[in-house]
């Protein structure tokens, strides 16, 4: 079992920044990729940004240039640095893990942008 917690949510205003926090444990030996999604209200989950175990990150089309994935594997901690936030980016973010054969999902934190 893999148990990721995130934090780090809030409200912010438009053009403000915020980093999120996902905090990773238990068996993580073998996760292969992990990463950040998020719900906007009245939409499906989208994934935000991806860090494939060694590879290079990918984003979305819509915070490429914004966002940042980074990890900190002595701390077992996934970072999700978001600047020039917007409206649009209003969701509840989730931390991700995938080993073989099964994800892993945190419970969310919310973040609001206010204009």
């Amino acid at each position: 079992q893999v148990q990721l917690v995130e934090s780090g949510g809030g409200l912010v205003q438009a053009g403000g920044s915020l980093r999120l926090s996902c905090a990773v444990s238990g068996s993580i030996f073998s996760i292969y990729n992990m990463g950040w999604y998020r719900q906007c209200p009245g939409k499906q989950r989208e994934l935000v940004a991806l860090m494939p175990n060694g590879g290079r990150p990918n984003y979305a089309d819509s915070v490429q240039g914004r966002f940042t994935i980074s990890t900190d594997n002595a701390k077992n901690t996934v970072y999700l640095q978001m600047n020039s936030l917007k409206p649009g980016d209003t969701a509840v973010y989730y931390c991700y893990a995938r080993k073989v054969g099964r994800d892993y999902w945190g419970k969310g934190t919310l973040v609001t942008v206010s204009s």
